[in-house]
């Protein structure tokens, strides 16, 4: 969080979803503003959250959840970046502009290349250090 020191990265974040399981998603990573989650108890609100990262898993599951429920279940809680680390491509893809409980505009990054996050984050992801993990 170097480029935004306004900023925290919250592990394991249950937010309040539209119908994504019961109106309950737990993100592997929540981006929001320092001290966000604060007296939210275990289910926060979307707002205020300015982006959602999942990283795919080695489950059954991990195809419809991380790639497609997750990304039309945070669009329509307007959360305006979801950024899901696709282990399975060694990808890095960004989905923003949410409108209409859609993502706008999804474009995926090879692991290694800089990634250039929209606003309301504005500053670049070095994914380089992503090519250490590759399974």
């Amino acid at each position: 969080m170097q480029h935004r020191p306004d900023l925290r990265v919250y592990g394991e974040s249950g937010v309040r979803t539209e119908a994504y399981r019961k109106g309950r998603a737990r993100t592997d990573g929540a981006v929001a503003l320092k001290g966000h989650f604060k007296g939210h108890g275990e289910w926060s609100a979307s707002n205020g959250i300015l982006m959602a990262v999942e990283i795919t898993s080695h489950d059954r599951d991990t195809n419809q959840r991380d790639r497609i429920d997750k990304p039309v279940d945070y669009a329509a809680v307007d959360i305006p970046v979801y950024l899901l680390i696709d282990r399975d491509s060694s990808t890095v893809v960004v989905y923003s502009e949410p409108r209409d409980g859609r993502y706008q505009h999804k474009a995926a990054h090879s692991w290694g290349s800089p990634v250039e996050l929209p606003e309301p984050l504005s500053f670049t992801l070095d994914t380089e250090e992503l090519k250490d993990y590759a399974d």
